[in-house]
Formats: structure tokens, C-alpha cells, sequence
């Protein structure tokens, strides 16, 4: 039973255990366009919070990609492979989030 998805992110199995633990109630990550506000809300602050000031490198010293970099294909997003990279990550995450902010408005 694997908890980390290979892919980036956590399996149903590491959530549930994740739950288990800590008590919280972790979601997979939006794929696909964030066409609603409530994906809107979760997609921005994900990539917000997570490129905004990355805590580590986008690869390993060999070229693969690292489980912060691959955290991004979890939510749908290509893999970023530089720290630019990362950070247009968390402009659009911004950006999101202020489309959530003008979808409430309305």
C-alpha cells in the first residue's frame, strides 16, 4: 500500500491515514480547469502557498523532479522544472484567487 502517489501527492490511502492522525480532512487536488469557486478558492491557495516562497529546488541533483515539484501535476499543473517556474505556478494561484474574490462580488 502506498501513501505517496509516484505522480505527486498523496494516495486515497495516505489521505485517509493523513486523517487518521492529524484529524484533518485533506481532498485530492483540483485536475482540470477551476471553473467554480469553490475550485477557484482551492487551486489558488494551493499553488500560493506552496510556490510562493518554494521550500526546496524544483529538481534533484540528477534531473528528476522533486515531490514539491510534482506536488503541481497533482493539481494539474505541468512540473515545473525551474524556480521561475515555481513562481509563475504561484502567480497563477493569485491569480485564481482573485477571480474567486470577483466571483463573490458578483
Amino acid at each position: 500500500m502506498t501513501l505517496k502517489d509516484p505522480k505527486g501527492g498523496l494516495t486515497a490511502a495516505g489521505r485517509k491515514k493523513y486523517a487518521r492522525e492529524t484529524g484533518a480532512k485533506l481532498r485530492p487536488g483540483v485536475k482540470g480547469p477551476a471553473n467554480t469557486p469553490t475550485k477557484m478558492r482551492r487551486k489558488g491557495s494551493f499553488l500560493t502557498r506552496m510556490f510562493t516562497n518554494p521550500s526546496g529546488p524544483a529538481q534533484k541533483p540528477n534531473g528528476d523532479p522533486t515531490r514539491l515539484a510534482l506536488s503541481a501535476a497533482a493539481w494539474g499543473e505541468p512540473v515545473p522544472k525551474t524556480r521561475r517556474a515555481m513562481l509563475r505556478l504561484a502567480a497563477k494561484g493569485r491569480a485564481l484567487l482573485r477571480r474567486y474574490e470577483a466571483s463573490k462580488e458578483e
